[in-house]
C-alpha cells in the first residue's frame, strides 16, 4: 500500500487532537519487526490516530522506519518529532446486523417544560426512553399500554 496524503489544514487538526494521547505502540531496540506492524495495525483499526515511540538511535533509521510503518499501513504521517510518530488512518467503516424482527432500543429524548414562572427560561432535561414509552404533552413518561386481547372465542 502507499501511504495516505493529507494537506497541512488536515495535519494540523490531527496535531491538535493528538497532542493529549500517549504512545500505544512500542518500537524497540530490533527495529520494525512484523510483530510490530500487526499491532500498529490493530491500534490503527481501534483508534485511527495513534503515536508510536521509537526506541531506534540513529535519526535516518527512525524516519526510514515511520515512512515504511506508514507505506505498510497505508496511513497518513502526521508528525516526527524526536523518538515520537503520529500517524492516523480512517478507522473502517463498522457493520451492524439487526434482525428483521429487532425491537427499537432506548433512545435519548430532549424534554422542555415550561417553567411556572413565565419570567424564567424554559426547563431542559435529557431522558432516556425505552421501546415501550411514551412522552406526552406534559412531559410525563408512560409506558404503552399492552393490546388488549378478545376473550370472544374466535
Amino acid at each position: 500500500m502507499t501511504a495516505l496524503t493529507i494537506n497541512s489544514a488536515q495535519r494540523r487538526d490531527l496535531r491538535a487532537q493528538a497532542h493529549h494521547l500517549a504512545p500505544v505502540v512500542m518500537i524497540g531496540g530490533d527495529g520494525l519487526t512484523p510483530a510490530v506492524s500487526k499491532e500498529t495495525d490493530a491500534a490503527l483499526n481501534a483508534h485511527g490516530l495513534i503515536k508510536v515511540r521509537a526506541a531506534i538511535d540513529d535519526r535516518a533509521d527512525r524516519e526510514a522506519a515511520y515512512v515504511q510503518l506508514c507505506a505498510e499501513l497505508g496511513a497518513a504521517p502526521v508528525q516526527h518529532i524526536g523518538k515520537l510518530f503520529i500517524i492516523w488512518r480512517p478507522m473502517p467503516e463498522k457493520k451492524v446486523e439487526r434482525a428483521d424482527d429487532a425491537k427499537p432500543g432506548p433512545r435519548m429524548v430532549t424534554l422542555v417544560k415550561a417553567s411556572k414562572n413565565k419570567n424564567n427560561r424554559p426547563k431542559v432535561s435529557k431522558i432516556k426512553l425505552l421501546g415501550n414509552q411514551r412522552i406526552t404533552a406534559g412531559g410525563i413518561v408512560k409506558r404503552a399500554k399492552p393490546k388488549q386481547k378478545s376473550s370472544k372465542p374466535s
